[in-house]
């Protein structure tokens, strides 16, 4: 397949143990703030409850009964509207596979998660680029004018990584409007003091909304995700996916986790309260710009236009956070909140950062 050929890989953050080997520090004196990971961990009933199975041989069901029922409780919505994936990226490649041929073309409200563009790229579709406005919103009249008779799907997450951006309710029902299947990326909702808009998926027919466990749960290294989709999708993906495509760790880390949702968001509070702590501080540094932020992690802008600077000098201080390459992202980094000593050693070291730059300018 020749598309496959062209396409760029994904290109994740740095690995822990190599970024260890590489600055000489062992893994636990490293501060990772680069992947949105949740910094408490998972609930402490997920390691109990795994620690006590005794069925690790047998394989998982293929139906989902059980993980539907619980995640649709949370959740709010009828069991039969939901689908658990591998991590919510798998269900965004076996959306693509269900919609997209080759020449068919996606709307990436750019800059945003990279999955979409590749996943779609793998099925030999066109995406199209819109870029969001000065804000970092999506442009709905730049979305109706990309859109052609080859379009299948708009991808658009709320709030958006890595920009923290969250699209009002108004937005994303022009964009149903518009007719392509609308993918609403959730993964961060929980941070976010908005609500979900799970309940809008049964009214229409192209609305899907994804979630995950990953990022207010802490099971990012299970990978679980969930998407609630109108019942004709539902019946497509369970069709197409792999049958035991979410394994028997991740389902007993679920149920467990939605057994102690009280607890879990206690640590998502924390990190809310973190990541407002740690934009304050960092907007008070000169040299530095800190955008408001509905996920658990800020953008920040390096004033002169340089964030490998500052990246390294992190990294020299054993703190590492992320950095792209999409054009409008080239001077600014993503920082995840994490635990209050993480901000007090942030903060220390861009300060730092910031009197350096003073000096050398």
């Amino acid at each position: 397949m020749p598309w496959v050929q062209r396409m760029a890989p994904y290109t994740p953050p740095e690995d822990l143990d190599a970024l260890a080997r590489r600055t000489g520090r062992t893994v636990d004196d490293i501060v990772k703030l680069d992947a949105n990971e949740n910094p408490y961990g998972c609930s402490l009933r997920v390691a109990d409850a795994l620690a006590r199975y005794q069925h690790f041989h047998w394989y998982t069901d293929p139906d989902q009964k059980v993980l539907r029922e619980a995640v649709a409780a949370y959740a709010g919505v009828p069991p039969d509207t939901i689908v658990l994936g591998n991590g919510s990226d798998e269900l965004i490649d076996l959306l693509c596979r269900t919609f997209l041929r080759p020449g068919d073309e996606i709307i990436d409200c750019t800059p945003t998660f990279g999955m979409y563009r590749f996943s779609a790229e793998l099925c030999g579709a066109i995406p199209i680029d819109v870029p969001r406005t000065e804000d970092w919103h999506v442009d709905v009249d730049g979305v109706r004018a990309a859109i052609s008779p080859r379009t299948r799907m708009i991808f658009v997450a709320s709030p958006n990584n890595p920009t923290g951006t969250w699209e009002p309710t108004e937005t994303v029902q022009a964009l149903q409007d518009l007719g392509p299947v609308l993918v609403l990326d959730e993964a961060y909702v929980e941070f976010s003091a908005h609500r979900s808009r799970v309940s809008l998926v049964e009214a229409g027919q192209n609305l899907v909304v994804l979630r995950t466990f990953s990022k207010w749960a802490g099971l990012a290294g299970l990978r679980v995700g969930y998407g609630v989709f109108p019942r004709e999708i539902v019946s497509t993906l369970m069709k197409i996916k792999p049958p035991f495509n979410v394994n028997r760790a991740a389902e007993i880390a679920v149920l467990a986790t939605l057994e102690d949702v009280e607890a879990v968001n206690a640590t998502v509070t924390a990190i809310i309260e973190e990541r407002d702590r740690m934009a304050r501080a960092l907007g008070r540094i000169e040299g530095i710009r800190s955008w408001p932020s509905e996920g658990n992690f800020v953008l920040v802008e390096a004033a002169d236009g340089s964030p490998r600077r500052l990246y390294d000098h992190l990294v020299s201080r054993g703190i590492l956070v992320r950095t792209y390459a999409h054009g409008r992202l080239t001077h600014a980094v993503r920082i995840s909140a994490g635990r209050p000593e993480h901000t007090n050693a942030l903060v220390a070291a861009v300060d730092e950062w910031s009197e350096m730059r003073g000096t050398h300018d």
